[in-house]
Formats: structure tokens, C-alpha cells, sequence
């Protein structure tokens, strides 16, 4: 336990942040998250509190806008992750600030879990979310700060759950909405094991300035692909509707927030590809599934099968 290290969560409580807590904690690291006096009794956060009781996790009391109590926290560990929200991943400077400050810091992933922000053809306003975390990993490198930065593509939990029908609670039996021609293929992963490969990664030199990449073959669907995978499963033919990608750009434009943010996401990865259209190379990163073989992760069909 001893060599185990010590790793800080600021956003712990949040949408994955609670997922990489919890694999955290089950992989046998002091486990620390940052957390407000109003979180801990918050009464819509007390489940994930609880939990995170159960499994020993230290909480450490602190804001992301309160450098004192930042630096402080820092200090007590080897490890920092961040998944704070988007509306926070301009303020991770801070965080930055206070690595900097408390100088013993191993390892930091900023806030990312989607698609490689240096190497997408993404359009307003998925574009300026993007080129946050950009500018975010420049700060990162200008500092010398040691870090891994994760791309795991799209949340099976908002993205699988529905295939991609925004709003939608299932995915649907009768009609699908179907992003440009269905051919570019995405990555489809569940949060545990975003969280699962993402606490492998710490102490693993092979993604130290690195960027780790969740691209598992059997979690990479076309849009087409993975409409005829889930007909398959339901026994009937969907009707297909196709989107292409001059009306869609038309749709983003009139779309009201966060509608337009989503159609903005499904363009760069359903119309420009982005999750696959490049080669991951050893020069700036890993893939996942490739250097952790033993990790067994959920795949897409695997999924599915609670749906049917």
C-alpha cells in the first residue's frame, strides 16, 4: 500500500469524476477528493457521498477558487485528476498554479474523457469547448508539468444508451436519426472502464506525456454499423433517417444550447470522423485496450443486450 499513489480528484463528485473515484479506490489507492462544505450535505450528492465512505475515500475540504486550500490538498499527494464540468475547464489554471506551488506532483490528467482536442474538425460551439482543453494542455507543457491526458471518445451512458438520439431514454424501435451517411466510425465506452484504464494509467511510464486513447475494437461502430447490430438484437428494421451534413451545419446554427452543443459533437465525430480519422502514433500516444489486454472491458454489444 505503501507505493500505492496517493491521487487527488477535483470534480470527484461529478458526472465521470465519481466513476474514476470509485476505480480509484478499488485499485488500492489513498484515495483524496476536493470537496466544498456544501457538497457534503447536499442532498442531491448524498448516494455518492455514502459510497465513497464505504470506500475509504478521503475527503479533503477545499475549492478550485481558493488557492490556499488548493495548494494544501496537492501537497498531500503524488496524483492530481481533474473532471471538473465544462463550465469549469477554463479555471483549471488554477489548478495548474497550485501544482506548481506545492512542486511534488507526479502525474496530472486534466479535465478531457472525449475526443483528442488537438485533432478534431469540430464547428461552434463544440469549437471553443475544444479549444479549452487545447489551451488548458498547452499550459500544461509551458509549465513542465508531468502529465497524461485521456481521450476516451464518447460516455457509453449518454452517447450508447440512446444511440444518439438526443432526448431519448432508449434506443428507439421504430425511427432513427442517422448523422451524415452512417460510414465514420466512433468509440462507444463505458464509464467504469473510462475510470478503470484511466487509474492504470498514473503510474504507467508508458503514457507519462502521453496521450492514452480508448479506441477498443470491438467498441468501434460506424453509425450504420451499429443501428444494424441493435436491429439485429430487436428482431425489426428501423426507419432511417439521414442527416446530411449541410443541414446539419443549418440545424447547429438554429439549435438552442446545449441542443447545439451535441449536434456540434455528433458533426466531428459521426460526419468529420474524428475519433478515428487518425493513426495513433508512439511519438504522442497509447491505446487502452493495446497496453492493458487484461482489462476486460464492456463491449458495444454487451451493452446493448440490457436494452433488448
Amino acid at each position: 500500500m505503501a507505493d500505492m499513489s496517493k491521487i487527488l480528484v477535483i470534480g470527484g463528485t461529478g458526472y465521470i469524476g465519481k466513476f474514476i473515484v470509485e476505480a480509484s479506490a478499488k485499485a488500492g489507492h489513498p484515495t483524496f477528493v476536493l470537496v466544498r462544505e456544501s457538497t457534503l450535505s447536499n442532498p442531491t450528492k448524498s448516494n455518492i457521498i455514502d459510497n465513497f465512505k464505504t470506500l475509504g475515500v478521503n475527503f479533503l475540504h477545499g475549492d478550485l477558487y481558493d488557492h490556499g486550500s488548493l495548494v494544501k490538498a496537492i501537497k498531500q499527494v503524488d496524483v492530481v485528476i481533474s473532471a471538473v464540468g465544462r463550465v469549469q475547464l477554463a479555471d483549471q489554471d488554477k489548478i495548474i498554479a497550485a501544482i506548481k506551488e506545492a512542486g511534488n506532483v507526479k502525474r496530472f490528467l486534466p479535465s478531457e474523457f472525449g475526443n483528442d482536442v488537438d485533432r478534431v474538425h469540430a464547428v461552434e460551439p463544440a469549437k471553443t469547448a475544444y479549444a479549452r482543453k487545447a489551451i488548458i494542455r498547452r499550459a500544461v507543457e509551458a509549465e513542465g508539468i508531468p502529465y497524461t491526458y485521456v481521450s476516451s471518445n464518447f460516455f457509453a451512458g449518454l452517447f450508447l444508451n440512446n444511440l444518439a438520439q438526443h432526448g431519448a431514454t432508449a434506443p428507439p424501435r421504430d425511427k432513427i436519426v442517422i448523422l451524415g451517411d452512417g460510414n465514420p466510425k466512433a468509440v462507444f465506452i463505458k464509464e467504469d472502464d473510462i475510470a478503470t484504464y484511466t487509474i492504470r494509467a498514473i503510474d504507467d511510464p508508458r503514457t507519462l506525456n502521453k496521450i492514452l486513447y480508448m479506441r477498443p475494437p470491438l467498441n468501434t461502430y460506424s453509425f450504420n454499423d451499429l443501428v444494424a447490430l441493435w436491429e439485429m438484437k430487436i428482431g425489426k428494421t428501423l426507419e432511417k433517417s439521414y442527416v446530411p451534413e449541410e443541414q446539419l451545419l443549418k440545424n447547429i446554427q438554429e439549435a438552442p444550447i446545449p441542443l447545439n452543443v451535441v449536434l456540434a459533437i455528433g458533426h466531428s465525430v459521426f460526419v468529420k470522423g474524428d475519433h478515428t480519422n487518425f493513426e495513433i502514433e508512439p511519438a504522442f500516444g497509447v491505446e487502452a485496450s493495446e497496453i492493458y489486454p487484461d482489462v476486460k472491458y464492456t463491449t458495444v454489444e454487451e451493452y446493448l443486450d440490457q436494452f433488448v
